[in-house]
This record gives C-alpha cells, structure tokens and sequence, in this order.
C-alpha cells in the first residue's frame, strides 16, 4: 500500500473515530467528565513520557559508556515520543495508542516488525568533491600557505609574511568586497 494513500488514510479516519468516540463516551458520562477525562489523559502522558524518557536516556547513556550503540534504546525512545505525543492530542483514541506505546514489550514487538521490513544497503559510497574548474586548485585551509608578493629587487632571505593575519581570506568570513 503506498505511503500516501496510508497517510491520507490516517487524516480521514482517527478524527473520525475519535469524534465517534467522544461522542459515545460523552453520552455515557457527560460532557464535563469526558472533558476532564481527556486532560487527565495528557497530563498523564506528559508523566510517563518524562519518567520513561529520563529512564531510556540513563539506559543509553551506560550504552554508549561500554561502548556500544544503543540501537534499540533509540528505537524505544522514538516510540515513547510518539506515545508522549498521541497522549497530548485529544481523544481517547490516540490515548489509547499511546498508552499501548508506553508498554515495553509492545515497543519491542514493534520495533522488530518494523526492523524486518527496513532494507540496508552497505555499498553507500562517500566522495571527496573537489572543484575542477580551470585555473582552480581547491585546498582545504591546512594544506596552503602563502606568501606576500616581492618586489623583484628585494633580498631573498627576509621575512615572509602569512596570509592569515593582517590580509583578508575567504575562509574568514571577512571580506568587506
């Protein structure tokens, strides 16, 4: 199924089955308490989101100082923004999402569907470009020097003044051309 056709999915049917859902709760419950339900459903998931967050950042953390890469903690980590984030939208819908994101088990499940389905591809090739323009040599600033030009009569042991100091360069940002 292409990705557009899913997203354009999403945009029609979550409001419509979350105003579905509000209205189903509210003629249950009233619309004051389904009100207050759906702030208490925020303000709990901006709890969870900053007690598990803390907690997958100090896991990454002691990953990262063994040395290893913390590839499922970032994993982990992008589901629970993503819960903190369908906990914050209103509706008991996304709430429940979310809440089901804050699950560890459910985040792994999901994350190796997720892993399965993804294509690596190693032959990622990196080139240095370089200008070949005519009359151009491209250096990088540590491998040129330059001296001032000499006046033909002048001795050829004096002093030799750099580029760097009292001249403009284009790798300082100030030329006032």
């Amino acid at each position: 199924m292409p990705v557009g056709l899913i997203i354009l999915a999403a945009f029609i049917l979550v409001p419509t089955i979350e105003i579905f859902l509000f209205v189903e709760v509210g003629s249950e419950i009233g619309a004051i308490p389904t009100i207050l339900l759906t702030i208490l459903t925020a303000v709990t998931g901006t709890a969870l989101l900053r007690h598990q967050g803390v907690s997958l950042l100090m896991r990454m953390r002691s990953e990262m100082d063994a040395g290893r890469v913390p590839g499922d903690e970032l994993v982990h980590g992008a589901f629970i923004v993503l819960a903190g984030i369908c906990l914050l939208i209103p509706g008991f819908f996304t709430d429940a999402i979310g809440l089901l994101l804050f699950i560890p088990a459910v985040r792994t499940y999901l994350g190796r569907a997720m892993a399965a389905r993804v294509q690596v591809h190693p032959d990622v090739h990196m080139h240095r470009r370089y200008r070949t323009d005519e009359g151009v040599v491209d250096l990088d600033v540590e491998e040129w020097s330059s001296r001032e030009p000499r006046d033909p009569d002048a001795p050829e042991d004096g002093p030799q003044r750099s580029i760097g100091s009292d001249r403009e360069t284009p790798w300082r940002g100030d030329n006032k051309s």
